[in-house]
């Protein structure tokens, strides 16, 4: 119901209607930047609950952080799946740390993080360079964590680092 899940949608459609045009998502730098301006608003609100269970199973989390040099070096695609096995691991996190919260203010947060890495990955797939759709046989770099507060932090890490320099790569492209 949020104005981002709208845009989405919209998004989404469009894509499928015409594989060639541009998209306002990736070449309007501001949307990205809202995006950037969520995600540091959950981690923010997560960490004002008042008490967040430790997680009993613990939350695989990707390891986002890279080099800008190696990350300029990368094709389209091979940046594209790379953040899709990180999204995929982000979803999987915060749908299994959806299970162990029961207190609102977490679960809100967890089921916000949930909607919006979801819609990142189903965007991401409908982009590809390559034949062939995207596998989920990727082995990113990944390390658990037990704290709530870290799936939030690797969710900003990620759309603050990696995604916003692949829209940024795609615009070059796609919004001449």
């Amino acid at each position: 119901s949020s104005p981002g899940l709208l845009l989405l949608t919209s998004f989404l459609l469009h894509v499928k209607e015409d594989h060639a045009s541009p998209t306002r998502l990736v070449c309007d730098n501001r949307l990205i930047q809202k995006y950037i301006m969520e995600a540091k608003d959950m981690e923010k609100r997560v960490g004002q609950c008042q008490v967040l269970p430790v997680l009993s199973c613990p939350a695989v989390l990707p390891l986002v952080d890279f080099s800008l040099q190696q990350w300029k070096s990368k094709s389209n695609e091979t940046k594209r799946r790379e953040i899709l096995c990180d999204l995929a691991l982000l979803v999987g996190a915060a749908a299994g740390a959806q299970g162990q919260v029961s207190e609102d203010c977490g679960a809100r947060q967890l089921s916000q993080l949930y909607r919006h890495a979801n819609s990142f990955f189903l965007l991401l797939q409908t982009f590809s360079w390559e034949a062939g759709h995207w596998e989920p046989s990727c082995s990113p770099h990944s390390t658990e964590q037990t704290h709530i507060a870290s799936i939030f932090l690797t969710y900003r890490q990620l759309v603050q680092g990696k995604l916003r320099f692949f829209f940024y790569e795609l615009a070059k492209v796609l919004c001449k």
